[in-house]
């Protein structure tokens, strides 16, 4: 797959292309059923399979107020989009400027003199160009004007792709990750940076990488305890991961701790993905830092019991 980060960059290409366009946030299961379509299209027909995607997140630059909480970064998006045999992804700046192309400038200069398009697969409710004003029945007629195809994604399939993003979120801010992952097909995760943190796991025992995410837009599940893994330098670790404010000992600022079972390393200012499994329990204030101790063997016996199996 081959990323482009603008489409003027696209114009080189000497390829006509099958387009869907969408945010395709979480790539989740019903996202996968409308890429399998499309790269199943692309093959059918030999045209090169495209996805057009924003970023910024429209709702971000059009409805500043809105504090949008996505399932992916955009890093995570292309890492999961790149396992799926796309041929291009196109993630394209999306301004208030942009906004305001009309739908014959965005069809036009956008997908057919940039893009190159030969086919597009879209969903019925899809609307586009300055307003939102045109729809599926106004592409369909620049496709008579201009030499391409429309596919249209049926109304159940739409459904199950808004159905499994409400349900996915909804399930992530209760912290059922296992109702989340099942819907994403894989293990939600959280990118980040190790930051240096107070260092009071290590006076447990259970010494602490702090994941500092850098994208505020990100989706953070509930606060409490989890069994995750991660993949350290081509090496795979299970732990168990503290989302909250460690309120037995004063914490006031909510801060993100995993501690690594059988690791011995450094992995300060190491970018690192965590992979959520499973929820513990939720966050509790202790009596003490002797409970509090014992609390996460506890919960390391109970990690390593839902790891087996």
């Amino acid at each position: 797959m081959e990323t482009i980060h603008n489409i003027s960059d696209f114009k080189h290409i000497p390829h006509h292309t099958v387009v869907t366009i969408g945010t395709f946030d979480g790539v989740h299961l019903g996202h996968r059923k409308i890429l399998e379509r499309l790269t199943n299209n692309a093959k059918n027909t030999g045209l090169k399979s495209t996805v057009l995607t924003f970023f910024p997140h429209p709702r971000m630059v059009l409805q500043k107020d809105v504090d949008i909480k996505l399932l992916n970064t955009l890093e995570e998006k292309k890492q999961i989009l790149e396992t799926l045999g796309l041929d291009y992804l196109i993630i394209h700046p999306f301004t208030k400027q942009f906004s305001r192309l009309s739908a014959i400038d965005f069809v036009r200069d956008i997908l057919v003199n940039n893009i190159k398009s030969k086919r597009i697969i879209i969903g019925y409710d899809h609307r586009f160009g300055r307003n939102r004003n045109a729809n599926i029945q106004d592409l369909i007629s620049f496709g008579n004007t201009f030499n391409f195809e429309v596919e249209e994604i049926p109304a159940q399939e739409i459904e199950d792709v808004s159905v499994s993003s409400t349900k996915i979120r909804k399930a992530l801010l209760k912290g059922d990750v296992e109702t989340a992952n099942n819907y994403l097909s894989y293990a939600y995760m959280l990118t980040g940076t190790v930051k240096k943190g107070k260092g009071l796991g290590k006076d447990f025992g259970f010494p602490t990488a702090n994941l500092h995410i850098a994208e505020a837009y990100k989706l953070i599940p509930k606060n409490g305890a989890y069994v995750v893994k991660s993949n350290i330098d081509g090496k795979e670790y299970f732990g168990m991961m503290n989302i909250g404010f460690n309120p037995t000992v004063d914490g006031s600022k909510k801060s993100i701790e995993v501690h690594f079972f059988d690791f011995d390393g450094d992995l300060y200012d190491k970018k690192i993905q965590v992979d959520l499994l499973h929820r513990i329990r939720d966050e509790h204030k202790f009596n003490s830092v002797e409970e509090l101790k014992e609390q996460l063997k506890k919960d390391k016996n109970h990690s390593l019991g839902l790891i087996s199996k």
